[in-house]
């Protein structure tokens, strides 16, 4: 899965889990400033990304995450590792 249909998947998840319009989800938003999500809708996030990746991912993978940008990088190394 390549950077772009990660961006997508995990955009369509963003806006139908937190009820956040999608002109606002983009790959520079903010997790907590831009999106106010907090820890709790972080997991929630990972177990979604889990059901598309079919990857198992533990939360600290993503604990130096900042924006949006930076977890679909995160995911993007993460599933990309495994096939290696």
């Amino acid at each position: 899965m390549e950077r772009d249909e990660i961006f997508e998947k995990v955009k369509a998840n963003v806006a139908t889990l937190f009820e956040i319009p999608e002109e606002k989800i983009t790959r520079e938003a903010e997790l907590q400033k831009d999106l106010d999500l907090d820890s709790i809708d972080a997991v929630d996030l990972i177990v979604k990304v889990q059901e598309f990746t079919g990857c198992k991912f533990k939360p600290e993978d993503f604990k130096s995450v900042h924006t949006l940008g930076d977890v679909i990088d995160r995911i993007y190394d993460l599933t990309h590792a495994k096939e290696h």
